[in-house]
């Protein structure tokens, strides 16, 4: 399988298709921006014009794309993947989306004989250029087992969370337990400086001992204590990561008092901090 489809060329797609590239594989991808489509063609990666050009010449297409409502349109709505079915090819959709929609998209795809599996990445657009990216998969044991030499090139990390939807729950956990340590370790770090310890002396500390996390260890001295706010991950992505998680949570019937308050906060972030800004901007909520 040596000619890989990737739909969605922004940051993150355009990071992996770059990758894969590196990796020996032939690269067809298309994006509904056109200058976003023209950058690429630089790069050299072959461009086409529509979803159903990658369609008929990929085995494996990657879908790299903002939203579930975004993800759904491309398979199903007007033009889309399953417009352009051809039996046995493999959707990898590396987005953050809801999992009802992913499994609802493979009994969609299965009807045409098309499979699916959901491998959504952490680590930037950082991770996806340089091939270091972590994915947590959904997939039956024989489509992981079918995708891991391809997946093996672009990614560093591999955990199999179990079938399809899988990943996209563990996703989300994921993002809201970072969404979380932002907010509690913007608010921490203020306390601390108040009482006179200044936070880079404060993280090592913490970073020695049980409080540490990405946000201490990584988010901190790469993003925020030098103020350049570039992770490449915006405040309006997270926000939407958020309020999946608050979906999920409603869709499963659960009372979690701290993550709807941690979505709350999110929420409120808006009022202050523009969608377009860094993430790791919410550590400020407040101070505003």
């Amino acid at each position: 399988m040596k000619k890989i489809g990737v739909i969605g060329l922004g940051n993150m797609g355009r990071g992996m298709a770059l990758t894969l590239k590196r990796g020996g594989f032939e690269v067809v991808g298309t994006d509904a921006i056109a200058a976003t489509r023209e950058a690429l063609t630089k790069e050299g990666i072959s461009i086409r014009a529509s979803i159903g050009e990658v369609i008929k010449e990929c085995e494996m297409v990657f879908l790299s794309l903002p939203t579930a409502a975004i993800v759904e349109d491309v398979i199903a709505g007007s033009g889309g993947i399953i417009e352009n079915a051809r039996a046995g090819v493999l959707i990898v959709d590396t987005s953050t989306s809801h999992p009802d929609t992913t499994r609802r998209m493979l009994v969609k795809l299965n009807a045409v004989s098309m499979e699916l599996m959901d491998a959504p990445v952490s680590g930037g657009p950082k991770g996806a250029i340089t091939g270091t990216m972590a994915m947590v998969i959904g997939a039956s044991a024989k489509n992981f087992e079918r995708a891991e030499p391809i997946l093996s090139a672009m990614t560093g990390k591999r955990v199999h969370v179990g079938d399809v939807g899988a990943g996209h729950v563990a996703k989300i956990a994921n993002n809201l337990f970072t969404a979380s340590h932002l907010l509690i370790a913007g608010e921490v770090t203020r306390m601390a400086e108040k009482a006179g310890v200044p936070t880079d002396q404060l993280l090592q500390g913490i970073n020695a001992g049980s409080g540490r996390s990405f946000v201490t260890e990584h988010s901190y001295p790469t993003w925020i204590l030098n103020g350049k706010f570039d992770s490449g991950f915006t405040m309006k992505l997270m926000r939407k990561d958020v309020r999946l998680s608050q979906e999920l949570i409603q869709a499963l019937e659960l009372d979690l008092p701290l993550a709807s308050k941690v979505a709350e906060l999110w929420a409120k972030s808006a009022d202050t901090i523009e969608g377009g800004e860094d993430f790791n901007r919410v550590v400020e909520l407040g101070t505003r």
